[in-house]
């Protein structure tokens, strides 16, 4: 593969994330990869998150996303399955590495794609969100782009689904 050409991003679906998550013994690393997958969080931003961070007492709740990729601040949704008592464990007091370990470690016992990473969890909540048919400049937000076509890759990420409207039009 030439340097310009681009791999479509490996995401991990709704149903492989319940795989990894039953297959990841430490709460600590199914906290991480809920945060990742639920909320878009990169590695860097799982973390770094702290207590204060988690903004559960509003309407609707969010994650609060400080000094995230580029210095950039963000706002993101509360993970679906989030629990109050999880912010106990925040920070996470876990290098990138070793989430990264504990991801590939579970994924294997998963038997899920070997290709994924712990990065497959952010391209995980993007595709669901574009599927979900959110409007691409809210996605853009929620991942922190500052180009649109950073985030458009995630439109390209399912060719069935252009397929199937495709066929639904015609």
């Amino acid at each position: 593969m030439n340097r310009l050409s681009k791999k479509l991003p490996k995401s991990i679906t709704p149903k492989e994330f319940k795989e990894l998550i039953k297959h990841t013994p430490k709460k600590i690393y199914k906290i991480a990869f809920l945060l990742a997958y639920g909320s878009g969080l990169r590695l860097s931003e799982v973390c770094n998150l702290k207590k204060e961070n988690i903004k559960d007492n509003t309407t609707p709740p969010y994650v609060e996303v400080i000094s995230g990729k580029g210095g950039k601040d963000r706002t993101v949704p509360i993970p679906k399955g989030w629990r109050n008592k999880f912010k106990t464990y925040l920070p996470l007091a876990r290098t990138g590495r070793s989430l990264e370990r504990a991801f590939k470690s579970s994924s294997i016992k998963a038997s899920l794609n070997p290709e994924y990473s712990f990065h497959s969890l952010r391209h995980g909540f993007a595709t669901r969100l574009i599927e979900k048919g959110v409007p691409i400049n809210q996605v853009q937000l929620l991942l922190g782009h500052s180009d649109i076509s950073t985030t458009s890759i995630y439109t390209k990420a399912r060719p069935m689904d252009a397929l199937e409207s495709y066929e639904e039009l015609f």
